[in-house]
């Protein structure tokens, strides 16, 4: 319905994405867990890996062969890819000052931070959405059809759903409450944020859904299915509360991995494209001419409709408590709220 999962990779393509979501699950406990895992995570490792892509650049820039092969060059290359890197990575070890209470971490002005990274990350998705938009009007003035190629060499099938999209993206905005209600765990594993409960998460996961599947389409098996399920896989049984820090770590390492090896998805037995790509290929050198782009308008109206509902939920929550949903915890009746809210360490 979603995706091509059929013929004889279809055992491999669930495996692929069963190991995807086992491994995510496993780095997040590691790095949310351990200091060292943490640092080595989001400080070490992210230094190590700039060091390598300035090098491709300017490897690129020569016109070095090796630089101008690169799998990181040929097919992760666009804006939008590092954008998220290191705006994932940003929130993790902002994450980790409020954990620690490192620096400024140490500030209560500074509880603003998860709120302020978040709305970055999803505020670059949405430009994201809505540069297909108006890509996919451009082709469709001068091709006769919508499909337009990336910079990173994929067939994307831009229309009226990504502005849908983009519009849930940025009602998603709004539908964070209680900005200031950051708290660190009593074990220090975890920074919380006991006011997201499942209904941000829910809306949240719906939109970035229909932006990787709109978006990404090649990647959407993986980032758009077993990255989101990941994080609020974990949140939902052991680690209430910590939903936010569980998606930025594992964004974060996903965009890391991805981005050094992007053919593990791109290519071979475990690639998976979705449903748009009704040919059944996707080939830069060949203009697609078939096309079924139905799911993609009905997932990004699911994403604002979902959207709508917890916005008007955030809404009426603030009218009946007389409180401002931003400055205040409005969901302090919920059963995911209260449990965070045990796991916090006393103020």
């Amino acid at each position: 319905m979603l995706f091509q999962i059929y013929g004889e990779n279809a055992g491999w393509q669930l495996f692929g994405w069963l190991m995807v979501f086992v491994c995510l699950i496993a780095v997040n406990e590691i790095a949310r867990r351990s200091k060292a895992g943490g640092i080595f995570c989001f400080l070490i490792l992210p230094a190590a890996l700039t060091v390598y892509f300035i090098a491709i650049q300017v490897g690129a820039a020569n016109g070095s062969e090796w630089a101008l092969n690169n799998d990181t060059y040929v097919h992760m290359n666009g804006w939008f890819h590092y954008a998220k890197l290191y705006a994932a990575t940003a929130g993790c070890i902002g994450f980790m000052m409020l954990k620690y209470h490192w620096g400024i971490g140490k500030k209560d002005w500074f509880k603003i931070f998860p709120f302020a990274i978040v709305a970055i990350n999803i505020l670059i998705a949405v430009g994201s959405d809505f540069e297909s938009g108006v890509r996919g009007a451009m082709a469709l003035a001068a091709q006769g059809d919508r499909w337009w190629l990336s910079s990173e060499n994929v067939w994307l099938y831009g229309g009226w759903w990504n502005w849908v999209n983009g519009i849930a993206g940025i009602l998603n905005i709004f539908c964070m409450t209680g900005w200031l209600g950051i708290y660190t765990s009593r074990k220090k594993h975890d920074m919380l944020w006991p006011d997201m409960t499942w209904c941000f998460i829910v809306a949240y996961d719906i939109w970035n859904f229909a932006y990787t599947y709109n978006n990404l389409p090649t990647h959407s098996w993986y980032c758009g299915v077993a990255l989101l399920l990941a994080p609020t896989f974990a949140a939902m049984l052991w680690n209430k509360g910590g939903w936010i820090q569980n998606r930025a770590n594992t964004l974060a390492l996903w965009c890391m991995f991805a981005q050094v090896f992007p053919l593990f998805q791109e290519q071979g037995k475990f690639a998976v494209l979705p449903v748009l790509y009704k040919d059944g290929v996707m080939d830069a050198a060949v203009r697609p001419v078939s096309v079924n782009p139905t799911m993609q308008g009905v997932i990004a109206l699911l994403a604002l409709a979902a959207n709508v509902l917890c916005l008007a939920a955030v809404i009426k929550r603030a009218k009946e408590q007389k409180k401002n949903p931003y400055t205040n915890e409005i969901f302090t009746d919920q059963r995911d709220f209260k449990l965070a809210m045990a796991r916090a360490e006393k103020q």
